[in-house]
Order: structure tokens, then sequence, then C-alpha cells
């Protein structure tokens, strides 16, 4: 069972890495960040609109390895068209998970982002799954003090 369900996760990551839904520019982005990865070299611009406190639309650009980009288009999949506080607790269920502290029912509420679970026994990837949602925190925390969001995070914020 174990041996099904990697090869089901590796399926996801491989189709999100190589066929990104969300991976482009939006034209006009009501905010952006761009988050590093300096030890791997990820390296992603994130885009959103946000239109009274829902996101309604998200993008994102640049390069990096396999399991950034795929977070990152997994997350876009998971918080576009939910509010702020929903994206920070999707959020935060995300890096619960790469804490190994998540509930089976949390699990679930990642959908496809679930698929990443097991990067948290890989402990140099760990900066490459969480950069993207470190990035959208930060976007977000931004956002709910009214400043326009044109800043760069390295993405290390080690206690994920």
């Amino acid at each position: 069972m174990a041996m099904k369900n990697r090869t089901f996760y590796n399926e996801i990551l491989t189709e999100h890495n190589m066929n990104p839904y969300h991976k482009h520019p939006l034209v006009n982005p009501m905010k952006w960040m761009r988050g590093v990865n300096p030890s791997c070299g990820d390296d992603i611009v994130l885009q959103l609109n946000v239109e009274d406190g829902v996101i309604t639309d998200g993008a994102f650009v640049g390069n990096g390895c396999a399991i950034s980009q795929a977070s990152a288009d997994m997350m876009l999949d998971l918080v576009i068209g939910r509010t702020r506080e929903e994206a920070i607790e999707l959020k935060d269920l995300f890096l619960k998970m790469i804490r190994e502290e998540i509930t089976e029912e949390e699990l679930e509420r990642l959908e496809e982002a679930s698929s990443l679970k097991d990067i948290s026994h890989m402990p140099s990837r760990v900066k490459c799954a969480v950069l993207g949602w470190h990035t959208l925190e930060e976007i977000l925390k931004e956002d709910s003090n009214g400043g326009e969001t044109t800043t760069e995070s390295d993405g290390d914020n080690t206690a994920y």
C-alpha cells in the first residue's frame, strides 16, 4: 500500500512540475513578492489579486527544483477563491504537515499538497517545499497592514 501511495504522490508532483497551471505572469497583479531559497537556487515571484479579503487570482513565475515549483502550483490551487484567513490556515496546516504534527483530517484539507508530506524525511528539500508557502504568508501579512507588497523574502524561515 505504501508503494502505491508513493507512486501516486510522485505522479502528482511530476504533473504539477511539468504542467503547472499557475506558472505564468498575472497581468497587473495587486500584490507580488519574490521568494528565494539560496541553498537550492529556487527563485519565484508569487503574484496575487486580493479583493475584499478574498484571493481572486494567483500565479507564480521563476525557476527552481521540481519540489518548489510543484508546491507553489499546488498551493495556488488551494488558496485561490479563499479568504486571507483560510489561506493562512492552510499555510499553517502545510507547515504542520512538514513538522509531522498533522492529523489525517487536517491532511485531507491540503488536497494534492498532502502529496508532499514525505518531504519531512528529506531535510535538504524542506526549504524547497515551503518556499511558496512562506512567500504567501509574507504577502498576506503585508496585505493585512494595507501596504503594497513588492518585497523579497529569502524563504529561509527555518522554523517551518
